[in-house]
């Protein structure tokens, strides 16, 4: 359920109206309240017999640090002719070319080109962009895998809100598409996290020594992630 809320972030500050989306978990055992950087709403997670008035007087006591995460959100980017977006954290930019066939590419001179009918240019680089970030993906994990001796059972790229990377139980591998819009060594790192996982479900110091036979840029990565991911999923 989504619902507006009015906020009061400080004594001396406007209030302000967020959108709060509710939700239930049978896995929860706490009140949890995360931002939701894609959609601009704040998430309140609440376990089985959680109330409504457990969730605002958690969204009230953290009412400054909320306002405080949405004011900072970049701007929504979306995809149309001459918008610039990142690719391997290098700059390229969208060029329709209408008279053209192929779909989308990248050209020699720093461009995204994308042919036919300019209503379907934001789906043409969605869909590139999937695809890019499953070729890095799966080229990474076989450098990877091979040093670990674990190899997952598939490798999926999704649109994820809340995590850039997931191993399941039954050793299947999933990553946000949009890991291709980082840094090369900021992908790597989450590929090698998540196939550490193969080896150990869990964050233990044998995970992390997994973890650090494959990258060496584990806490840059991670700093990266954490200042530069939520513009990452205002991207489309």
């Amino acid at each position: 359920m989504l619902e507006t809320i009015e906020l009061q972030p400080g004594p001396f500050q406007e209030p302000r109206d967020v959108q709060v989306r509710w939700r239930r978990s049978a896995r929860a055992r706490l009140v949890s309240l995360r931002i939701d950087a894609r959609a601009a709403e704040v998430v309140i997670t609440l376990p089985p017999r959680g109330s409504r008035k457990s969730g605002l007087a958690l969204l009230t006591a953290n009412a400054r640090w909320v306002v405080g995460r949405l004011s900072a959100l970049t701007p929504v980017l979306r995809f149309r002719d001459g918008a610039t977006l990142p690719l391997g954290g290098v700059p390229y930019v969208i060029r329709h070319a209408p008279e053209a066939r192929g779909g989308a590419w990248l050209a020699e001179d720093g461009a995204i080109v994308v042919a036919g009918d300019e209503a379907f240019l934001p789906r043409r680089v969605a869909d590139f962009l999937r695809a890019e970030a499953k070729r890095r993906i799966s080229e990474s994990v076989s450098r990877h895998a091979p040093l670990l001796g674990r190899f997952p059972r598939a490798i999926r790229v999704k649109d994820t809100s809340s995590r850039w990377g997931s191993c399941s139980s039954d050793g299947n591998l999933a990553f946000s598409w949009r890991l291709v819009m980082a840094p090369p060594w900021v992908l790597d790192y989450v590929v090698a996290h998540e196939l550490a996982h193969l080896a150990e479900m869990n964050h233990s110091d044998r995970f992390w020594a997994q973890v650090n036979k494959l990258t060496p840029h584990t806490d840059a990565a991670e700093a990266w992630l954490k200042k530069n991911g939520p513009a990452l999923l205002r991207v489309g």
